[in-house]
């Protein structure tokens, strides 16, 4: 079985196949430089509030959802306006599931701004993702490092670097006995955007 290689700063991991697939160049520079600008200009970004501990929370990035239907729903503790598809992600999602052979329905963009936007660890085990979910990243901008640690022995901790126009497909058990973050960064960093192609059951809410 093919196995994806992954380096921590003490250790050499690999990291199985059956988890976790990684395409480097799954994009070109140019289709990834097209794209990033794009999104960047044309994307209705928000600032979300979440509930953490009963304590409601700034989210330290910038989101966006797209999808199959378009209306509101609550994910994660948020509610998410679902917009319409535009020409170029149904372009990619397309193309992505050609690439792997599962079907998508929405995808969740996030905008890191700088070194100070993150996302905590977390897995992402939504009722509405169903048993198992398969979640396509895409990456586009300033490469950030995908941290990986194991559910209750978080000594097992793991890192990857996402460059522009890498994918990273997440899928088997992986939700479920794993978490990952986008940690913040002590150096400086330029606009990342993420994109997680997902299939949400019941869209709508």
């Amino acid at each position: 079985m093919g196995q994806l290689s992954l380096f921590s700063a003490e250790e050499f991991y690999t990291f199985p196949k059956d988890l976790l697939e990684f395409r480097e160049h799954f994009l070109t520079s140019e289709e990834s430089d097209l794209l990033f600008a794009k999104l960047l200009d044309n994307t209705p970004w928000k600032q979300r509030v979440q509930t953490i501990y009963d304590k409601k929370v700034v989210t330290p990035r910038l989101t966006a959802w797209y999808g199959d239907s378009e209306k509101s729903y609550k994910l994660g503790g948020s509610e998410f306006e679902v917009n319409a598809w535009t020409p170029e992600l149904l372009s990619l999602k397309s193309r992505i599931e050609e690439a792997f052979g599962y079907e998508f329905n929405s995808v969740l963009l996030n905008l890191y701004r700088d070194h100070n936007d993150s996302v905590a660890w977390h897995r992402d085990k939504e009722s509405r993702y169903g048993n198992r979910p398969v979640i396509a990243s895409l990456s586009l901008g300033q490469t950030r490092r995908f941290d990986f640690r194991k559910l209750n022995h978080h000594q097992s901790r793991h890192s990857i670097p996402l460059p522009h126009g890498s994918l990273l497909m997440m899928k088997g058990d992986l939700q479920e006995h794993w978490e990952h973050r986008i940690a913040k960064s002590s150096k400086l960093m330029k606009e990342r955007i993420n994109l997680t192609f997902r299939k949400v059951n019941e869209i709508a809410s």
